[in-house]
């Protein structure tokens, strides 16, 4: 199961504080966190410390979630900030992850929204329409790759390269 795929009665049972119900929601969120995790963090180490820091931090803040809808992008900023506080702790803090973080912590989510559709809107149209495929109608890679006639490995680069811009649009 994947994070888009949640059942929102599990959801708002865990909300309400349904042990049960936030246990099963641990457990279905524990393998994307595990992957991310594996791609954010520096180690596999750390990687492992910070889905478990995470899903504490998950089980603790679960009734603060707002909307269904916000549950996959929560989850996934809790675990990237659990990888960049242990790389800050270690000392080997990359200079654009430091960048994007006080990015981030900077501005309000208006801000951010108004400054990620601006960066969207000045990609090339070819990258433009597969983030847009993928990030915000959150269609498989195959499913994008079958729209658009295209081999799911460019569809990928597409979107790494998309993303890339984006990342240096939002940062310059």
């Amino acid at each position: 199961m994947t994070v888009r795929q949640w059942d929102s009665g599990l959801l708002e049972a865990a909300r309400q504080g349904d042990v049960a119900a936030v246990e099963r929601l641990l457990a279905l969120c524990r393998p994307d966190l595990r992957r991310y995790a594996s791609r954010t963090c520096r180690t596999a180490e750390d990687a492992e410390d910070a889905v478990q820091e995470s899903l504490i931090l998950i089980y603790r803040k679960v009734a603060a979630l707002r909307s269904t809808a916000a549950l996959a992008r929560w989850l996934f900023q809790i675990v990237r900030r659990q990888c960049l506080r242990r790389v800050l702790r270690q000392g080997h803090a990359d200079t654009a992850i430091v960048a994007e973080e006080t990015y981030l912590a900077t501005h309000s989510d208006i801000d951010l929204r108004l400054d990620m559709a601006a960066a969207v809107q000045s990609l090339p149209a070819i990258y433009r329409e597969v983030i847009v495929l993928r990030d915000f109608e959150e269609l498989t890679i195959q499913e994008i790759a079958d729209r658009l006639g295209l081999i799911p490995e460019t569809v990928k680069t597409r979107i790494y390269r998309g993303r890339q811009l984006v990342r240096e649009h939002l940062l310059a």
